[in-house]
């Protein structure tokens, strides 16, 4: 595992915004090197959240993950980026991403595409960020000469949260890091890397660094099977809205998790999914247990570590939080 891996944990969006900052502040308090906080329709706004756990905490980095691109103007999202940069330096973390679909359909932000879209808006909030004069006519992003009154002299990395091939690739072309969400195993990870890669080289940037941030579900318990039985209905979930196919496949269990599905009411579903498959698609078992998974993600390539919880968050972060001494063993 390298030495310099971040540990981090999320905020999820279903908790009201009044407890972020006594979860932001208890992860601070128990040494996380980052929090992150959602954006997701239509609960409590992304830049709003992190303004107030940047100003709560002192030292620990705050993600947003993610934006979806196409809902603000790039000029204006370079704006909002470089007032928190600029106001707490060094400790924002921004990513964007396509959006769900649906929502973005039910607000009339879909775009005519998707992947040009989100190209667009990173490279031209990378540029205003980093001070340069922008004109740019693509299908989704107009800019007609303009450049921030207040821009960087360090700009935050941009990052972007995708998980299939053409998005990572994307990804490795234009911004600077990737989120990659729940449900990413090791093997997911490493294949991840490589579509980066292949993005990074397309664009001469094979020496750049790359951050590369995971989401994983956690839940630690005393007792394996515990933890086990917990998670099983949450993953059962997942698998069955056929949402997973490229994060089954890294793992060489997409036809079997298709013929369970198929054979399986939800309750069976979660039963016969075998325990190794839980194992793999998210950090789960005795503190010893999830110590191993979120070390193989490291191996795997992951820079940055985000546990997620399933139940109370506030209760999960004295959980996670036992980890971390683990972690430096």
């Amino acid at each position: 595992m390298p030495k310099t891996l971040n540990m981090g944990v999320m905020f999820r969006c279903v908790n009201p915004p009044e407890i972020a900052v006594q979860f932001v502040q208890g992860a601070e308090a128990a040494g996380f090197d980052e929090v992150w906080l959602v954006e997701d329709c239509f609960f409590a706004g992304g830049i709003a959240s992190v303004t107030t756990a940047l100003a709560k905490t002192e030292r620990i980095l705050v993600g947003l993950g993610i934006m979806p691109a196409v809902a603000r103007n790039p000029a204006f999202a370079a704006m909002e980026i470089a007032a928190l940069g600029r106001l707490f330096p060094g400790r924002f973390l921004p990513g964007f991403g396509h959006g769900v679909g649906d929502w973005m359909k039910q607000i009339g932000a879909f775009p005519s595409s998707q992947l040009a879209a989100l190209e667009e808006v990173t490279l031209t909030v990378r540029a205003l960020l980093a001070g340069e004069r922008v004109s740019f006519h693509g299908q989704h992003v107009h800019l007609d000469q303009v450049q921030l009154e207040f821009p960087l002299e360090t700009p935050p990395p941009v990052l972007l949260g995708v998980r299939g091939p053409k998005s990572l690739q994307l990804s490795g072309r234009s911004a600077d890091g990737t989120i990659l969400a729940e449900h990413a195993s090791a093997p997911y990870v490493a294949w991840a890397r490589e579509q980066i890669r292949a993005g990074q080289r397309e664009n001469g940037r094979e020496n750049d660094a790359h951050r590369l941030t995971v989401y994983t579900y956690c839940v630690v318990e005393a007792d394996r099977e515990t933890a086990l039985s917990k998670l099983r209905p949450q993953l059962a979930r997942a698998i069955a809205s056929g949402n997973l196919g490229v994060y089954l496949e890294p793992l060489g269990i997409q036809d079997e998790a298709q013929r369970l599905v198929a054979e399986k009411d939800a309750m069976g579903l979660a039963a016969a999914l075998p325990d190794e498959w839980i194992t793999q698609l998210a950090v789960v078992g005795t503190p010893e247990d999830c110590r191993d998974g979120i070390r193989k993600l490291a191996d795997a390539g992951a820079d940055s570590v985000i546990l997620v919880p399933i139940e109370n968050d506030l209760e999960a972060l004295t959980a996670f939080s036992n980890l971390l001494p683990l972690l430096k063993e």
